[in-house]
């Protein structure tokens, strides 16, 4: 078929995001290995600098196993917040270059630009090279782009571009870089798949790429076989699209020790549903759906659902229907996790005379200002941890992390704390590194900070 222009599909990837965002608001840190995730023993690294990757801390990884390769590495708490105003910025400047965008997760997209469409190689490394300064820019922070003729292509080139490099895949050269790639590269193949392909001698892309199609399909099956097959041989016609609305927010956090109590049950799942419920607030939709999951010490999970013909963004009545259906979640023995999820979502209702309200019957309508109130223990519900500080919270518990402000010394982060001490190294992205200072830990002068201050100030953010 003639008169078909090369299609160009492009991948940009943030490289190493979480860490590099620290890197970059800490200065302090720039040329440093840096772990963020948790820190208990059950914490898991969220992300890992190319310095400490040198050590092999990766993401994914027990923190307590990153820790242990790479003990000279820094470790911080996420700030998912600032991560997710500059994920913005990213997405935007993406935007710009191309009408329609398909973002994967915060830190990478997909985009086709029109422009591109049967341009050679030349054309499109410049469009590339342009692109990743336009996102340096914006933001201060490296990415690598990919560019084939396809998203999975497009996705494998800025793999080989990392870190903060462009790779373009010409048509003529596609199979030399495929070929010799380990199958587990190709999206569906999992650990299942691999291990089949492998008990037959197959481990590149290249020699799956040979296989007869009915010789794949018998060992993957007809749906998975079929697609991993055009795959393996560069044929990857899937459309960039924006990706639909999520169907569910929710938030979940693994304990350092297990809970045993109902207080603290209760507590953490006030927590997690004041997360999700941000999330909520933030997509300008409400909830039906109430859901708890509850894992135990030795890994068995039990969930509870509550739905209701009214949605709701109710803080307080999304919050007392999980704490119900905590009760009957919460195994005995102990409590590992607790997770929140809110779930058929719709557009966010105008407020209402009557909203609905949890009681022990289920949602019942009552009139406004008769609205149950949160026991003292369910009281006072602040922001979920998500490791950014909360400029209202002022209870004067350091940790290290936190960003603070001092009303003379300016912005800053929390080095360490203890022994009634607190230290402070005060720099943000703007100013360079800086110094650090000790104070006593009730320091008048010393409150918390909004993190995205580290990376633009309040006021000069766009």
């Amino acid at each position: 078929m003639a008169g078909t222009a090369q299609r160009w599909v492009l991948h940009l990837d943030m490289d190493a995001f979480y860490a590099s965002v620290e890197q970059l608001t800490r200065p302090t840190l720039a040329d440093r290995p840096v772990l963020v995730g948790g820190t208990g023993p059950r914490g898991v690294v969220a992300g890992a600098s190319y310095q400490a990757r040198i050590f092999g801390a990766r993401s994914a990884m027990p923190m307590a196993q990153a820790r242990r390769r790479c003990p000279q590495a820094v470790v911080l708490p996420p700030r998912f917040r600032l991560y997710q105003t500059i994920s913005a910025e990213v997405m935007a400047v993406l935007g710009e270059a191309a009408p329609v965008l398909e973002p994967v997760s915060l830190d990478e997209a997909f985009l086709e630009p029109p422009d591109l469409a049967g341009a050679g190689g030349a054309e499109v490394a410049a469009f590339g090279t342009a692109l990743r300064a336009a996102v340096r820019d914006r933001t201060g922070l490296p990415a690598s782009v990919g560019a084939g003729s396809g998203k999975q292509l497009a996705k494998i080139a800025s793999e080989l571009a990392k870190p903060d490099g462009l790779r373009v895949v010409a048509p003529e050269d596609e199979r030399a870089v495929l070929d010799p790639l380990p199958v587990r590269v190709l999206w569906g193949v999992g650990p299942v798949a691999e291990a089949s392909l492998h008990k037959v001698g197959v481990t590149t892309v290249g020699q799956l790429a040979a296989m007869d199609p009915r010789e794949v399909t018998g060992l993957l099956g007809a749906a998975i076989g079929t697609e991993l097959h055009r795959l393996a041989r560069g044929v990857d016609d899937r459309p960039v699209a924006p990706r639909g609305a999520a169907k569910q927010v929710s938030a979940e956090t693994t304990f350092d020790t297990d809970l045993t109590a109902m207080v603290e049950v209760h507590e953490a799942v006030r927590r997690m549903t004041a997360a999700a419920h941000r999330r909520l607030i933030a997509s300008g939709r409400a909830a039906r759906t109430v859901t708890v999951k509850a894992r135990s010490a030795d890994f068995t999970t039990a969930s509870r659902s509550e739905t209701t013909a009214v949605a709701s963004t109710d803080l307080a009545t999304l919050t007392a229907v999980a704490q119900r259906l905590a009760r009957s979640a919460v195994p005995d023995g102990g409590v590992r996790l607790i997770g929140v999820s809110l779930s058929g979502l719709g557009e966010s209702p105008p407020p209402a005379l009557f909203d609905a309200v949890a009681s022990a019957d289920g949602w019942v309508p009552v009139p406004p200002g008769t609205e149950p109130q949160p026991a003292a223990e369910e009281a006072g519900c602040s922001a979920a941890d998500d490791g950014g500080a909360d400029p209202e919270r002022d209870d004067r518990r350091w940790r290290a992390g936190d960003d603070v402000r001092h009303a003379e010394l300016g912005h800053g982060w929390v080095q360490g704390a203890g022994h009634g001490r607190v230290t402070v190294r005060f720099e943000t992205r703007a100013n360079g590194p800086g110094v650090a200072r000790t104070f006593a830990v009730d320091e008048q002068d010393l409150t918390r900070a909004d993190p995205r201050d580290s990376w633009w100030p309040t006021d000069a953010r766009r």
